[in-house]
């Protein structure tokens, strides 16, 4: 599969697959676009699920990312409520749930990831539509949650749940949660929040099954819950892929231009690509970056051949606290405190990774204050500048 395509399938109807979409008529595209969905409905934005539609603030009408107008002035072969279940690159062809193939000539695999879960008795999720409104459902006062996993959607939705009156406890089996993730000081000042809003946050606490009213951990005890939420990671969605010939390794392998293969390309949380800026492999399961790779994936697929190479950037709310970051944080050497103060849960810390600066997470600062540090990044700053022109407070270290 060479040169412009006429017939392009897009694997994934979310914010990635809505945006390649969107980005193939935009460049020029006259030719068919098939947008396959697992869900019965168009594509909708899921942040909001574990904030806004969890907690009441939003009711569902709020979440489609477009209008039917806009869909249909696509013109899209929309073919929701089908999952994709086979890829035969040799005859172009993407075999489909109720039988039925889509024919290809240029592929965007966006199939996203789904939740991992725990062996025992069937438990909340939460990735759907459907899963924050059975969810929302057994909230309120009075009501027991027990929440699997305290990174950032385990967080989030403990925190809702809190607010909305619900006795919480928030099970983690690191020492400090999301210590592998945004370093071990910044998850003690995040973990401190759930402490302060009442959330029973147990650390060390590894979960074996979920049980008939609670879960129980390694060490035999059990945890009381009327509900219970797994939130312990996702999955990439690339079991209909098996067989393909393409490389599958914790998502779907793609180069810097985010292709797997001539005519494949790779978008959003499903892909694994290599993002030239940081000189690693990265797959990232953030809003920002499924938009933003889906364009990228259509205009390589018509041509362009740019290298994706973007900033990362991620927010999340929990109680009061607005947090956000860019960058790449994971495998960082070092944080600092640039600004702000841990005590006063304000401030923006910053990222090393090797010598350059890698990262910049901020709590209840200005989104504007973070512009520089985003560009600095962008720019491979080196470490030693980002010290002398900005001198930062030490905060400690991890690996």
């Amino acid at each position: 599969m060479t040169g412009r395509p006429s017939r392009a399938v897009i694997v994934g109807a979310s914010a990635a697959g809505l945006a390649a979409a969107e980005t193939l008529r935009r460049s020029g595209h006259t030719g068919t676009i098939t947008l396959v969905g697992g869900e019965s409905v168009a594509p909708y934005d899921r942040p909001p699920l574990s904030k806004e539609i969890l907690s009441g603030a939003w009711t569902p009408d709020r979440l489609p990312l477009r209008t039917p107008a806009d869909l249909d002035a696509l013109g899209l072969d929309a073919r929701y409520g089908r999952e994709a279940v086979q890829l035969d690159l040799a005859a172009g062809t993407v075999l489909l749930s109720d039988g039925s193939e889509a024919a290809f000539d240029g592929l965007i695999v966006a199939t996203g990831v789904r939740p991992r879960h725990l062996p025992g008795t069937p438990a909340h999720v939460l990735r759907t539509l459907d899963d924050a409104l059975a969810l929302k459902d057994r909230l309120g006062p009075g009501r027991t949650l027990v929440v699997v996993g305290a990174g950032f959607l385990g967080a989030e939705a403990a925190a809702v749940a809190a607010g909305l009156g619900a006795h919480v406890t928030l099970l983690e089996p690191a020492s400090v949660p999301l210590a592998h993730a945004v370093g071990e000081d910044v998850g003690r000042v995040l973990a401190q929040a759930h402490l302060d809003h009442g959330v029973d946050l147990r650390t060390g606490a590894a979960v074996a099954e979920v049980v008939p009213g609670g879960v129980r951990l390694d060490d035999g005890e059990v945890v009381e819950g009327e509900t219970v939420l797994v939130a312990i990671g996702s999955r990439p969605n690339t079991e209909w892929l098996a067989g393909s010939g393409l490389i599958i390794d914790d998502g779907l392998v793609c180069n810097e231009f985010s292709a797997a293969a001539p005519g494949v390309f790779g978008a959003g949380d499903v892909a694994r690509w290599h993002n030239p800026l940081f000189g690693t492999s990265m797959r990232i399961e953030h809003r920002t970056n499924a938009a933003e790779q889906g364009m990228a994936a259509a205009r390589n697929l018509l041509g362009a051949k740019r290298p994706h190479a973007p900033v990362p950037y991620f927010w999340s709310d929990q109680y009061d606290m607005k947090i956000r970051a860019y960058g790449y944080l994971r495998g960082h050497d070092e944080v600092r405190i640039a600004e702000g103060s841990f005590e006063e849960r304000k401030f923006t810390a910053v990222y090393r990774t090797g010598g350059h600066l890698t990262g910049v997470l901020a709590v209840g600062m200005p989104p504007k204050s973070m512009l520089p540090w985003r560009q600095a990044i962008a720019a491979r700053a080196s470490w030693h500048d980002v010290v002398t022109h900005t001198p930062p407070s030490p905060v400690g270290a991890t690996a």
